[in-house]
């Protein structure tokens, strides 16, 4: 495989981000603007959307344009309008009698807990996330969406821990799968490859990881407390050509590394989203290998995330936790 092992390895794929360092917020646009074909799975049970109904096996439509994934909970859907403003003007998205759409759901995040403006990320975010947009391998941490991204926050938001955004990719022959992730889960991070936590919940003064489970007399008399402030957001791609169907069962398949990588994952208080990408031309691959294949790249972007993140004032990252 090439350098590049993100999301960007996919032919056709650009990522950009607009990061908001004061206000600890941002937008990450994924675009393919010669379309590619896109499933969707949700798992968490406070999902934030846009557009997302289109991307049932049902619906008519079988292309998109681009992802947004954002910061800023519900008002951070806004972005994606600066993204469709954006491949307006390339001339892209779907054609229709009036003109072309593009075609760009979006998701997000809640990091309310920095981003108190209200109004980020806004639409004007979103277009410059997309004219950032290149093929260059993936800018990985506090950027983009993962800028105000913490885990480990059941015992309380002040013993959670920093992460961000990650990506990795796999490539097998002519195959390649890859995967992006923005880590804000109310649970703890943790290596896929031992199982030992990389950012999760901290003791009390701060100094060590114990993670949600050690915690568990603590996080009960949490419960009460409204806790839907969560949320991680997932994409994989492949340069494989599969049908709608088969898109949609990867990302169900790739859901499968959050459970490895996330504990507790998928909780009422997360709103875990995994969207898929697939290729117009290119290879044919079985999807059940693809799906294997995104699980394991979604679980190695979920550790790059972890690693990458910065620490900020009050919310250590892993690199500067004591061993």
């Amino acid at each position: 495989m090439s350098e590049n092992i993100t999301l960007t390895s996919i032919p056709g794929l650009l990522v950009g981000h607009a990061t908001d360092p004061v206000n600890r917020t941002g937008c990450t646009a994924v675009l393919c603007p010669e379309g590619f074909t896109a499933g969707l799975d949700v798992r968490g049970h406070a999902p934030g959307t846009r557009e997302t109904d289109s991307l049932g096996t049902t619906a008519r439509v079988d292309e998109i344009h681009g992802l947004v994934l954002s910061g800023g909970s519900a008002f951070g859907l806004a972005a994606a309008t600066g993204v469709v403003r954006w491949l307006t003007e390339q001339g892209r998205g779907l054609q229709t009698l009036c003109g072309r759409v593009p075609l760009v759901p979006a998701a997000v995040i809640f990091d309310l807990f920095y981003n108190q403006t209200l109004s980020k990320p806004d639409e004007a975010m979103g277009y410059e996330a997309a004219l950032a947009a290149s093929g260059a391998p993936v800018a990985m941490g506090n950027v983009g969406a993962g800028t105000g991204a913490t885990s480990g926050k059941l015992a309380g938001f002040d013993r959670a821990m920093k992460t961000g955004l990650g990506s990795a990719g796999i490539s097998y022959e002519e195959l390649i799968v890859a995967a992006m992730v923005v880590l804000n889960p109310v649970g703890d991070v943790l290596d896929h490859e031992n199982g030992k936590i990389l950012a999760g919940v901290r003791s009390r003064d701060g100094g060590s990881i114990v993670g949600s489970m050690e915690s568990l007399p603590e996080i009960q008399q949490l419960l009460n407390q409204p806790l839907i402030t969560n949320t991680v957001l997932a994409v994989v791609a492949t340069n494989a050509v599969l049908d709608k169907v088969q898109t949609t069962r990867v990302a169900r398949m790739a859901s499968a590394a959050l459970g490895r990588c996330i504990t507790p994952a998928h909780t009422i208080y997360d709103g875990d989203v995994v969207f898929s990408l697939s290729a117009k031309q290119g290879p044919k691959a079985d999807e059940s290998v693809v799906g294997a294949l995104a699980a394991e790249s979604l679980a190695r972007a979920v550790k790059a995330g972890a690693l990458a993140a910065e620490s900020i004032p009050g919310c250590p990252a892993f690199k500067d936790m004591a061993r």
